[in-house]
């Protein structure tokens, strides 16, 4: 009896040796392992999560078609884009990635506590740790071998940080690219206003291509009519009448070009809007509002530099990327944090104690193979690009404004010359009418002043085109489409 006593307490004399000989070993089984040294933590990575070129085309269809032709107007139609509108969605989810990163930086600042609950079973081999008994005849022998033996552990474990200068630049970078894709959010509203507006005026213009082309076959036809009205007569030659055929067949076969880029261009819009491709609808021809005041070069700079969310979003880039030099940098800086656990250990939960650990660690690097110094340059290099960037930026505003204002002064007088010629047109093709039915003239003079009428009406149509898209692209380049385009145009009944 008293020689398996002796032995049971100098093998748990033997285990508390290790223990204390081995700290790291003896802990694993009772608990956590401690912290450890400071090492490489890797920064949370940027969102690159941007659309395509083309996304800003596309969209997330929604909705089903119906068998009706529904009226859609530019507020309708930028509504819809602003839901379905493809670019527009992937922007808002790249701006969820970048809460999320938040987040992931903000959880290095705080506590994390972790929960365990183990049943352990061991047996040792005491000669693995240099511990060899030699064997005493007659007398107490201790066997290399101990257990198997087993034990309970209930614990909860906790590792708070306390001072981490590198963590909380890392957090300060991931707030700053949360404002800019926050700031790209309302951006990409105004890019997809852009897209919408322009596909919405292209409907317009082919619709008024198409209108001024049917005038002009009716035109043909009549002059057709008549000129074979007056060589059944005997007072026109034959000549006449082939003259006004052909001119017939050209304008219908214009007619049908212009009627099929109405709707490939009503396609286009859907894909931009997320409507379903089948759905027929009609739009209403925004007109002006009101004229736009003259606007200064310089202040429409000031008002695009304040409003453009894509610049601002540059700014807070180059924000978020100086931070991440100084979280790199803050690598250098010892971090102070505390660590432990405390639980229940014991053979059995109903034969167990309290058992508890803390430990508070000061953490320095001291060697790192270079590791910190390359952090540093790679994001000394991306502070540097998005510096470039937004260089680029501001000037590519610079130049957007100055062509926009440019652009909308033209097409002004470009309206304004085409009108005064559509008339002048329309004066010469009464002329000409009432010249060949008077027998003056033959109906040449009838054909050239009609197609002098289309090439007008072409032009007309061209340049009041062209001058919605410069105050489209004007209201872009202020960082102002959606709600300039909602104030540059009102709507009419006029379908098409």
């Amino acid at each position: 009896m008293i020689h398996g006593t002796f032995v049971r307490t100098l093998s748990i004399f033997t285990l508390s040796v290790l223990c204390m000989a081995r700290p790291s070993w003896a802990q694993a089984p009772f608990g956590p392992p401690p912290a450890t040294t400071t090492s490489a933590q890797s920064l949370p990575s940027v969102v690159t999560t941007q659309p395509a070129p083309g996304d800003f085309q596309g969209s997330v269809p929604e909705g089903t078609a119906t068998a009706s032709t529904i009226r859609l107007t530019l507020n309708d139609a930028i509504e819809r884009g602003l839901r379905a509108n493809l670019g527009f969605l992937t922007i808002q989810q790249a701006s969820v990635a970048s809460r999320a990163q938040r987040l992931q930086a903000l959880s290095a600042l705080l506590p994390t506590v972790t929960g365990t609950l183990s049943e352990n079973v061991l047996q040792l081999n005491l000669k693995t740790f240099g511990f060899n008994f030699p064997s005493t005849p007659g007398g107490p022998n201790i066997p290399p071998i101990v257990g198997p033996f087993g034990y309970t552990s209930v614990l909860a474990n906790a590792n708070v940080p306390i001072v981490n200068i590198s963590s909380w630049k890392k957090y300060r970078a991931a707030k700053e690219r949360l404002t800019a894709s926050e700031l790209s959010i309302k951006d990409a509203r105004d890019l997809v206003v852009q897209a919408v507006g322009n596909a919405y005026l292209s409907i317009i213009a082919s619709a008024a291509r198409v209108q001024a082309t049917q005038a002009q076959v009716d035109t043909a036809q009549a002059l057709y009519r008549r000129a074979s009205d007056q060589h059944d007569a005997g007072t026109a030659p034959g000549i006449d009448v082939l003259r006004s055929q052909v001119e017939l067949k050209r304008q219908q076969q214009i007619l049908v070009v212009d009627q099929n880029q109405l709707e490939k261009d009503k396609l286009t819009l859907a894909r931009v809007i997320g409507m379903p491709i089948e759905q027929q609808f009609t739009v209403a021809d925004p007109t002006p509002a009101m004229p736009l005041e003259a606007m200064s070069l310089s202040d429409a700079l000031t008002k695009a530099y304040e409003n453009r969310a894509d610049y601002r979003a540059a700014e807070q880039q180059v924000r978020a990327a100086e931070e991440s030099v100084k979280a790199a940098k803050a690598q250098w800086i010892p971090t102070l944090g505390v660590s432990g656990f405390y639980g229940d250990e014991g053979p059995t939960f109903g034969n167990s104690h309290g058992v508890f650990t803390f430990r508070g660690a000061l953490n320095f690097n001291i060697f790192n193979g270079g590791r910190i110094k390359s952090e540093v340059q790679q994001e000394q290099v991306e502070a540097t690009n998005r510096r470039n960037e937004m260089a680029n930026l501001k000037a590519q505003i610079d130049y957007q404004v100055r062509n926009a204002l440019l652009d909308l002064k033209a097409t002004n007088q470009q309206v304004s010359v085409a009108r005064s010629n559509v008339d002048l047109a329309n004066q010469t093709l009464t002329q000409a009418q009432d010249r060949f039915s008077s027998g003056v003239a033959d109906n040449l003079e009838v054909v050239q002043a009609q197609q002098s009428v289309a090439d007008a009406n072409e032009t007309l149509i061209t340049a009041q085109y062209q001058n919605n898209l410069s105050k489209v692209e004007l209201a872009r380049s202020l960082g102002l489409a959606e709600q300039g385009i909602r104030s540059y145009f009102a709507q009419n009944s006029e379908k098409h």
